[in-house]
């Protein structure tokens, strides 16, 4: 219930009658110009500018209490143009069977579990071509003709996601990290007492696995040092999956998963039922009609 009362705006113009959404969205900006992800300059000529707008999402805490608000600014990609604003964008993520598989070992071998989130990921990545954008709403700026020059990779572009990929996988494998073969975000460290310190990247979200607590500690701060990122603690969520663990082993649940499916398809409202045909329905066997010697062959 919780989760499901809080509304979302879906506009800058909603969400800036909430004093909440109003203070998401001025943390979002410090950290973008912190970052110095954009040079405001005025528009080139020859060049276009793509647009840009807010995205809010409600953070939950495991028990459905709100942990905070969330605002995102985020590009309007689909509006670059290949070859010009971005060349290539595919970046791994990963699998869901390599989470099982990582989760399976954690309980076998009753590995420490941690969870990582890295704040703002997409800016940490380099951004190779020339793309501007339009000035996000909320912008404070003494010139409104003048256009945003972004330096830094930001969501929605196209290539965001691979730049922060090519940068984090770079750091790790400077560290000493092994990427698997099997799937591209699972990176491994063999330590000379034959323990392993594995981790699973989806995107910004980090989990962080093994035997060694001390390495895992270590491993923790350099990435702080170099991304700013925020300790979650022991795993809780992860792809749309809680994670509950205990003496008996790891407890996986997707509850918020599919309230946002049902949420989504607005059927919140909706009776439960455990089959999907009607209770009313009484079949016989003379009832319908029999199938031909010809069809009942082909079965």
């Amino acid at each position: 219930m919780s989760i499901t009362t809080v509304a979302e705006p879906r506009s800058y113009a909603e969400a800036s009658s909430h004093d909440c959404w109003i203070k998401a969205m001025q943390v979002e900006l410090k950290a973008l110009q912190q970052n110095h992800t954009w040079i405001l300059t005025p528009l080139p000529p020859h060049k276009k500018a793509i647009g840009c707008r807010w995205v809010y999402k409600v953070k939950h805490n495991a028990d459905g209490t709100i942990e905070r608000y969330k605002a995102r600014l985020v590009a309007k990609g689909y509006t670059q143009q290949e070859g010009l604003d971005y060349l290539d964008t595919f970046s791994p993520v990963a699998k869901l069977t390599t989470v099982r598989m990582l989760l399976a070992l954690a309980a076998l071998r009753k590995w420490h579990l941690r969870q990582l989130d890295v704040n703002n990921a997409f800016l940490h990545g380099d951004l190779n071509e020339e793309v501007y954008m339009k000035p996000p709403p909320g912008l404070i700026m003494d010139n409104p003709n003048l256009v945003c020059h972004l330096q830094r990779s930001l969501y929605g572009l196209k290539q965001a996601s691979r730049q922060w990929f090519t940068r984090l996988s770079s750091f790790l494998l400077s560290q000493g990290f092994c990427q698997s073969s099997a799937d591209h975000s699972l990176f491994l460290y063999s330590h000379i007492d034959n323990t392993v310190t594995a981790i699973l990247v989806y995107v910004d979200d980090i989990i962080l696995a093994g035997d060694n607590l001390e390495y895992i500690t270590h491993v923790t701060k350099l990435l702080d040092q170099t991304f700013s990122i925020k300790d979650l603690g022991l795993l809780k969520f992860f792809l749309g999956l809680e994670v509950a663990r205990t003496s008996h082993g790891i407890h996986l649940c997707q509850r918020k998963y599919v309230l946002d499916i049902i949420s989504d398809s607005g059927m919140l409202s909706s009776q439960p039922a455990s089959t999907p045909m009607e209770y009313s329905t009484r079949l016989s066997a003379s009832m319908g009609t029999p199938l031909s010697e010809t069809s009942a062959s082909s079965y």
